[in-house]
């Protein structure tokens, strides 16, 4: 088995310590930062993350299922991409854009483009109500979103 934390993302994860009251309470934020320095957070990197926190790897493992928006089986594309499926958003032609974006990119919602590029994912609310329909992608929100300004959007992804 391969380490999956190098040295310095130890250092990273292991300099987070003081500012929480429990080793429990650091394994989100590790989690959040194995993720995005791997793409993903395989097994083996839950066993090693565990060891790091003197924790179970069913401890960390049950955090990381919690949450959807981990992936472990695979990396995900350098472009990740949130289409909002709220009742809001599909009023605002949402479920629209979600299906263009599954046409155009040739995969379904939680798979990966054959290039690595985009992974395109469904949330069931973005909480951005306001500014529907929404997208996120990566960490910034796209608000207010036509199929225009979606094509204009993609360009950026080559």
């Amino acid at each position: 088995m391969s380490q999956q934390l190098d040295a310095a993302l130890r250092e990273e994860i292991e300099s987070l310590f003081p500012r929480y009251p429990t080793r429990q309470a650091v394994v989100l934020p590790a989690l959040h930062r194995v993720h995005e320095r791997l793409g993903y957070v395989p097994i083996e990197a839950v066993v090693e993350l565990a060891e790091l926190l003197g924790l179970a790897p069913s401890q960390v493992q049950d955090t990381l299922s919690f949450y959807g928006f981990f992936k472990q089986d695979r990396p995900q594309g350098r472009w990740r991409v949130w289409a909002c499926r709220s009742m809001v958003c599909a009023a605002c032609g949402g479920e629209n854009l979600l299906e263009f974006l599954c046409k155009k990119l040739g995969v379904r919602p939680g798979e990966t483009t054959a290039d690595g590029r985009v992974t395109l994912e469904a949330a069931e609310c973005l909480g951005a109500c306001d500014q529907a329909a929404a997208l996120l992608v990566n960490d910034t929100l796209h608000g207010n979103m036509t199929r225009e300004k979606l094509e204009q959007l993609m360009e950026t992804w080559r």
